[in-house]
């Protein structure tokens, strides 16, 4: 039979043991989960911003949220000085470049290289959005879920055009070469340059 020299048997030494290792370990998993969770969210972009303006009275202001890197993007905004009851084609372009207005801002942001879409479409350029409808005051107000934005990683739509055009996107279903590359969604009414919010 083991004795302890003050008495104390076998188990009575070994809890002490035991509530010290637990609680390295229980220690260590919270440094752990700790620094995890910072490091999953340095340098994340969650929130990105555009203020949209245009020759005519379009103008307002889309922002765009993502929560964590794999997350869907929320994009909600409002603009104002549109036509009233109307659906507009709403897009993000591949530049932030307006020097020469919207026109600068070049095509949709397609870096995959297919066709146009609709937002729901498993086909479809990264910027298609589809349509914003406006009410009876010429306004829209609007907000939805994107899975193919992202404003994180190599095809972050950080530093792109957004545009809003005067004419409805028919979603690449108008049976032309246009409708599959613009949707034949006609001019831009107002863009901006989607930045750091």
């Amino acid at each position: 039979m083991d004795s302890h020299p003050y008495g104390l048997s076998n188990k009575s030494q070994k809890k002490p043991l035991l509530l010290s290792v637990l609680a390295f370990v229980a220690s260590f998993a919270v440094v752990y989960i700790f620094f995890f969770n910072r490091s999953s969210t340095t340098g994340v972009v969650t929130k990105a911003t555009a203020v949209l303006k245009g020759e005519g009275s379009a103008s307002g202001t889309v922002v765009f949220e993502q929560a964590y890197l794999s997350a869907p993007v929320r994009v909600t905004g409002k603009l104002k000085g549109l036509d009233a009851n109307a659906l507009r084609g709403f897009h993000i372009h591949q530049s932030g470049d307006l020097t020469n207005g919207c026109a600068s801002t070049g095509g949709h942001y397609n870096p995959y290289s297919v066709n146009h879409g609709a937002p729901e479409d498993s086909e479809r350029h990264v910027g298609d959005l589809g349509n914003i409808k406006t009410d009876e005051k010429g306004e829209a107000n609007f907000s939805f879920e994107d899975r193919l934005l992202s404003l994180n990683g190599p095809l972050s739509i950080l530093g792109r055009g957004v545009v809003l055009h005067t004419g409805t996107d028919d979603l690449g279903r108008g049976g032309n070469e246009d409708s599959l590359k613009t949707g034949n969604a006609g001019g831009r009414a107002a863009c901006g340059v989607i930045g750091l919010a």
